[in-house]
Order: structure tokens, then sequence, then C-alpha cells
């Protein structure tokens, strides 16, 4: 198994390197493409193999590393079944971009290079055994990214997100880097051998901590460190934004899991998962209310990862607290759920920005406004995305439902923490993650029928055609996934058993049967199969007494238009302009969650009587992190680099005296670690 994985690894590098002579050749994106859609088959294959064996593979030294120690691959269940969500959404994400000539946005070469060197950081930071390793593929991993989103840098925006990322991804590293050093403790040990065997403890345990919230949410866009999601993937082309969506935002939650569910030790407290439960619960909240307001299609699916990656940030809290009060079946049901979600949320997220590629390349718009009625030039691309954002709308049967009716009943179990304070909270967190999931469902509502129902709002949207042959296949790669997924929770939970054992110790009793799922005492159960039967029954029994009482064929007339004016001749089926906007639909929620939550508002400068001028309304909202995080990093930077301005003006006396005390410390700091 290993060997395939780093025979993957070599194929990823190797690609990287011929990209660069031969990125200006009529073909090189398919051959590249082509070869980073092996690899991440071959990523598939090691993971299945390890879930399905339950065996980790021992760790190999690598010919390369720090003077110090040799660099070492392994997976184990943790890191396998991360893997096998990176290789669903790598395999997706490479079969799309093979059309890229053929859509007729072509990526500009030196957008080839960094997509293997992404793909293969990801994998580095899974199969990392020591933590060496781990942040040098995390790091790979942020450098190769942000490339990908600067690699359209003519626009500002897009200039503007690429450094933004680039400051939240040296803010990861920074706290990262830190955070292993205290759990490699004084012996200096890198290895994640050797940091279980002494786990930290007291303020040693609390800083790791706060460190691993800050790096690993810098980088997963968990509140209030979310602010460079909504801009970083739009500026992406589309396979690049499907595979930071749906993968980089879980090798993240992986870092956060493996940092403090494993190497941390088993016996931390339970308020240890207090903070991951609170911010959480504030992403999905904020995420899904964005996600409402957003008029442009791949930031509205970029603040709906935020709220996702909060629920899996909720699972992961709960199952710390649980494992903490030593309630070791529980620890496993929140886990499971964490570990599920996101293995659900990377699948049809990665469908859900790809089906945005493709209407972008089909429709020439990613605005809401601009687009409507691509169900009947685009029926394929309307196929999956109707089951993407009914999976994002979490209605069963299928994948989305599942995760987070499990996070559900995880929550709800909260009572059996003895902490009052923990009850109250657990309570108010599952109150916060039912309003996330029901203005998810809006959002997915409202997103899918400005996008495919109606009429077209653009004539360049009223002449969409269907995508390419292989964008075609990478939208319904997803999709049936995300069906399967759906139907058969049992059986993928409990291919999670041996991540779940890596979680929360290896006495667990998985919460799955089957194709059914059960949660706590078996009280409860879920079973996808005879619910879609149930609901395929239903559709059933409906079209057959719709056909029965209207025999006669269905006939299209113009759409009612509240009696204002009759229709043009030009456009026999009613003016476009008369159907509700992104504006509109958002308007409600705007109003009544908005205004408070994120500072939302709305102007009206109507005409006074007499003018002929049109009336002019605009609608918008200020994110917090902005005003309270951005705005305060910002006048600090500007205060920084003019205190360091003025070292030019320093005499060459000052400046020597200034480079030896600084010496002076240096040496200080030393002994006094070494007398430690």
């Amino acid at each position: 198994m290993l060997t395939l994985f780093a025979l993957c690894l070599w194929v990823l590098v190797l690609l990287a390197a011929v990209a660069v002579p031969l990125g200006r050749h009529a073909r090189a994106g398919l051959v590249l493409h082509a070869g980073c859609l092996i690899a991440s088959l071959g990523f598939v294959a090691v993971a299945l193999g390890v879930l399905l064996t339950g065996e980790p593979v021992e760790s190999q030294p690598l010919p390369f590393g720090p003077p110090w120690a040799p660099t070492r691959l392994g997976l184990d269940g943790l890191s396998a079944w991360f893997l096998l969500l990176l290789g669903i959404a790598g395999s997706a994400a490479s079969l799309f971009a093979m059309d890229d000539g053929a859509s007729g946005h072509p990526l500009p070469p030196r957008a080839l290079p960094p997509f293997p060197l992404f793909l293969a950081g990801m994998a580095l930071t899974l199969a990392a055994t020591d933590a060496f390793l781990l942040l040098f593929g995390f790091e790979l991993m942020s450098l190769a990214s942000w490339a990908l989103v600067a690699a359209e840098h003519e626009r500002p925006e897009n200039r503007a997100a690429a450094r933004l990322y680039l400051g939240f991804a040296v803010l990861a590293g920074a706290c990262l880097v830190p955070a292993f050093g205290l759990l490699a403790g004084s012996a200096g040990a890198l290895d994640f051998a050797a940091m279980r065997a002494a786990p930290p403890e007291g303020w040693r345990a609390a800083a790791v901590l706060l460190l691993g919230l800050l790096g690993a949410g810098a980088k997963a866009g968990l509140v209030p460190l979310h602010a460079w999601l909504p801009l970083a993937h739009p500026a992406a082309p589309s396979h690049v934004s499907a595979l930071m969506s749906g993968a980089m935002t879980k090798i993240a939650l992986y870092v956060l899991a493996r940092l403090l569910l494993d190497l941390c030790g088993p016996a931390q407290p339970s308020w240890w998962g207090v903070p991951l439960l609170v911010l959480g619960a504030a992403s999905a909240l904020l995420g899904a209310l964005r996600a409402n307001l957003e008029d442009d299609a791949k930031t509205l699916l970029a603040c709906s990862t935020i709220e996702n990656v909060g629920l899996i940030t909720i699972g992961l809290g709960l199952a710390l607290a649980f494992r903490g009060a030593d309630l070791g079946p529980l620890a496993a049901l929140a886990a499971g759920a964490a570990l599920l979600h996101a293995l659900n949320h990377g699948v049809f997220k990665t469908g859900l920005f790809l089906m945005a590629g493709a209407v972008l390349h089909g429709a020439g718009s990613r605005r809401l406004d601009r687009l409507g009625g691509l169900i009947h030039a685009m029926p394929v691309t309307a196929l999956a995305a109707l089951i993407g954002v009914a999976a994002a709308a979490s209605l069963p049967p299928l994948s989305g439902f599942a995760s987070e009716w499990l996070l559900l009943q995880a929550l709800l179990a909260g009572w059996r923490v003895s902490d009052i304070g923990f009850q109250v909270l657990a309570a108010a967190g599952a109150a916060v993650a039912a309003m996330a999931a029901a203005l998810a469902a809006a959002a997915m509502l409202r997103f899918f029928g400005l996008v495919f129902l109606g009429r077209p709002r653009s004539p360049r949207g009223a002449g969409a055609r269907e995508a390419p042959i292989f964008e075609r296949a990478a939208l319904l790669l997803p999709a049936g996934l995300t069906v399967l997924l759906g139907l058969f929770p049992g059986f993928v939970l409990g291919l999670a058993a041996p991540a779940l054992q890596g979680l929360v110790g290896p006495v667990i009793r998985v919460p799955a049967r089957g194709t059914w799922l059960a949660a706590g005492e078996g009280a409860t159960g879920y079973a996808p199969l005879v619910i879609a039967l149930l609901l395929a029954l239903l559709l059933g029994i409906t079209w057959m007494l719709v056909r029965r009482r209207s025999p006669a064929a269905t006939a299209r007339g113009p759409v009612w238009n509240c009696g204002f004016v009759e229709p043009p001749p030009h456009l026999p089926f009613g003016d476009p302009l008369t159907q509700p906007g992104a504006a509109g639909i958002a308007q409600p929620l705007r109003r009544m969650l908005g205004e408070s939550l994120l500072r939302a508002g709305e102007t009206v400068d109507m005409p006074a009587p007499g003018e002929t001028r049109p009336g002019h309304y605009a609608a918008g909202f200020t994110d917090p992190s902005g005003p309270l995080l951005l705005a305060p990093v910002a006048r600090l930077r500007d205060r920084i680099a003019a205190e360091a301005d003025r070292l030019r003006h320093l005499t060459i006396r000052r400046c020597l005296s200034l480079s030896f005390a600084t010496l002076v410390g240096l040496l200080a700091l030393l002994a006094w670690l070494e007398a430690r």
C-alpha cells in the first residue's frame, strides 16, 4: 500500500516538473490533469485498502528530511479516511479540468504546475508520521493553493484575495509550528509515537489547544478566521475551488483532530470541547446566514462551506467533551458524525463547485441575477446540481441528512455530561445547529431556483450550452457518490471504524448497523432505504393521480406578472425582470437576522414626482471579521511598517548595537532553554 502511495506522489511531482517546459502546449492541461486523475484514484485505492483491512501501514523512512532525524511515511485509520476524501475530490476536480480547452476558458500555463503540487502537499500532510513532514506538506499545500488563487492575477479582486489568503496561510503555519514544538517537549522528539507517549499537561496543553485552534481554524475557515474563504474560492479556477472547499478545509480539520484528539492523549479534561463547540456553532450560523445573502454562486457555496466546517468542528468538540467525561459510546457517536459529515460534505461540495464552473462556462456568469432557466439548456448539470443542493439542504435520503442527524443526536445527548454549564451549552448548540440547517436549506433552495428555474435573465444565459463530456462525467461522479453515501451510511460509518478508534480509543461501539444508523442507546434509528422507497412510492402515486386527472398535453403560456403590463411580442413568456431576484428573495432573512448579525442594510433612491430617472435599490452587509479582526490587524501592520521605516535613519553605530543586542538576547534564551 505504501509503495502505491509513494508512486502516486512521485507521479504528481513529475507532472509538476514537466508542466513547466510543456505548459504552453495545446494538450499540456489534458495530460497533466489525466495524470492527476490517475494519482487520485491511486489514493482512493490505498485508503480503501487500509480502511477495509483495519491494519495501519507501517511507517517507512524517506531519503530526505531534517538533519536530526529521518522523515517517515505511514497511514493509520484517521489519515486513510481523509485520504479517501482527497482521492474522491481530486479525481472529480482533475476529470473536470481535462475539458479545460473545450470549455472556452483555458487556464494560463502558470496555473498548471501548482495543481499536482497542491494534491501532493495534502497527501503528504495526511501520510506524515512526524511533525516535520506534516508541516512540510501543510506549507506546500498552502503555497500551491495560493499560486492557484493568484493564477488569474490580472483582476484586482483576485490579487486582493490572494494576498489575504496568503496572510491567513502564514498565520496557520506560524501557530502550528510552536504547537508541535510544545508537543515535542524538551527532548525534541518530532515523531507522533513519542508525542503520544508524553502528552502535554498544564499550561503546555492549554497552549497547544489555543495554537491548534488558531492554526487549523485559520486554514479551515472557522469564525472569526474565515475572511479569506469567501474571497479566495471565487478567485480560484472552478476545479481548484472544488478541491479547496471539498478537501483542503478537511485537511485542516484533520490536523486539528490529530493534534487534540490523538497526540494530546485521552486524559484531557472535558472543557477542551467547549472552544470547539462555540466556534463551530458560530461558524455554522454565520456561514449559513451569509449564504442566504450572497448573489455570486461561488461565494454562496464558499459561505456554505463555512457552515459545514462549523458543524464538523461541533462534532469534534463533542467528542473531546464526551471522552473527557468518560462517555466512550457518546464520544464515538460524536466523532462518527464529524467524520461522516467531513466525507459527505467533501463529496457534494466538490460537485457543487464543479457545477458552478460548468454554469460559468455554459452561461457565462456566476451572478445569480444573470442566470435562470438553465434546466432546459443544461439538464445533466441541473440534475447533478439538484442532488448536490438537496444533500447540502440535509434532505433525506441523501448524504447530508445522515451525518447531520447523527450530529444532532450527539448534541441532544449533551445532558449526559454532569457539568450544568456544558449541558446548557450543548442545548444552545443544538438550537444553533438546527437553525443553521434550516438556513442552509433556504440558501440551497434560493440558489437552485435562481440558477436553473424560471426564465433566463440575460441573453448569454438564454444561449447557454451543456457542459462538455469530461465536465459532465466530473459532475455525475460526486452526484452518484452522494446518493450512495446517503443510502448506505451504516456501511460507510462501519468503514470509518479504524479512524474512530484513533480518535476515541480502541474500545468503542460504532453507531452503525448495516444500512441503518443507530444513536445513543439504540432508542433512535434512521433507515434511509426505507425512506427512499416511501418517497419513491409517494412520488409515483402523485404522478399517476396527476396524469389521471390531467390527461391533456402540457401547455406553456406567459407567467402572470401581477397585472402590470402585457408581455412584449419578443418575450411571449413574460419579461424576465418580473421574476424575483437574489436580493428580493433574501430580503426577509436580511431584515430579520442580517441587521443584527451582519450589519445588513438597504438603501432606496426613489425619484421625486415628475422626474424621469429610474429608481435605485441597493442592499449589503458587513461581515464582523472585517471591523473586528481585519481592520485592527491592518492598523497594526501600518504602525509596524512606520516604526520599521525609522530604522533606515539609524546611524551605523546604532545598527550594530541593535544587532549585537539581538544576538545576546538569543544566546540568553538558548542558555535558559538548555538549563531547563
